[in-house]
């Protein structure tokens, strides 16, 4: 697995200065791919899964995870120099996941999802999760296709997966969180699609990506995204 530093964040406009760290060595943990894709684990059987023995240790890293001070933040680069963000937002009382879109010529991020209480999402389809994890671009946390898979994936709602959906979901789980009963949990995993569940996505007549997610920004229904800033969007994450 490589790594660069070269395009983490130092500041987000339009989300603050804050103490984003660069730590691409917990992607190597078993036990934060667990605490990660904790919220993904809908159900007992689905815990037991993906947990196996080892709950008590995810949940301990989890607290020590978010007690710091500082936010553990990874950076997967797109094409034409658009950047997606995953922060751990390690507020007292107030910590969750943040799954952010920028642009250096943008004057705000876009927060496409986010884990927490009042959670929103999802952010992003099958189509636009496997473009990213797969460009192999330099500059960000890794250029690990299952890692960048893993870290995306709780941004995803997607009611209409691909066929071979389940088998690089489980493969990633393997590789990356070791996984026992891999395709088992891949497909527990795609069937329940973590806070918000799976949305069905569309494509308007300008092009744009769109989905009818009840909690998401990119639903227009929602107060959601300007029809600008949802066009910029679709670019950015265009397969």
């Amino acid at each position: 697995m490589t790594n660069s530093a070269d395009l983490h964040p130092a500041r987000l406009p339009g989300y603050g200065d804050e103490p984003f760290t660069h730590r691409p060595e917990l992607l190597n943990e078993r036990s934060f791919w667990l605490v990660h894709l904790h919220n993904w684990a809908d159900s007992t059987d689905v815990e037991e899964l993906l947990y196996g023995a080892d709950y008590e240790a995810a949940g301990a890293f989890q607290r020590r995870l978010f007690e710091q001070a500082d936010w553990p933040t990874f950076t997967i680069p797109l094409w034409a120099g658009h950047r997606l963000h995953i922060v751990y937002r390690t507020f007292e009382e107030d910590e969750g996941v943040d799954y952010l879109l920028h642009h250096p010529d943008w004057d705000r991020v876009e927060l496409l999802a986010t884990e927490e209480g009042h959670f929103m999402g999802p952010g992003l389809s099958w189509p636009e999760l496997v473009a990213a994890a797969g460009n192999a671009l330099p500059g960000g946390t890794t250029t690990d296709s299952h890692a960048r898979l893993l870290l995306l994936l709780p941004a995803l709602g997607d009611d209409a997966p691909p066929d071979d959906a389940k088998d690089r979901l489980a493969a990633a789980l393997r590789a990356r969180a070791g996984a026992d009963a891999a395709d088992t949990l891949a497909a527990a995993l795609l069937e329940a699609q973590g806070l918000w569940g799976p949305a069905r996505w569309t494509t308007t007549e300008r092009g744009v990506r769109i989905n009818d997610g009840e909690y998401s920004v990119r639903n227009p229904a929602n107060l959601a995204l300007s029809r600008d800033r949802l066009a910029s969007v679709s670019v950015a994450l265009a397969p």
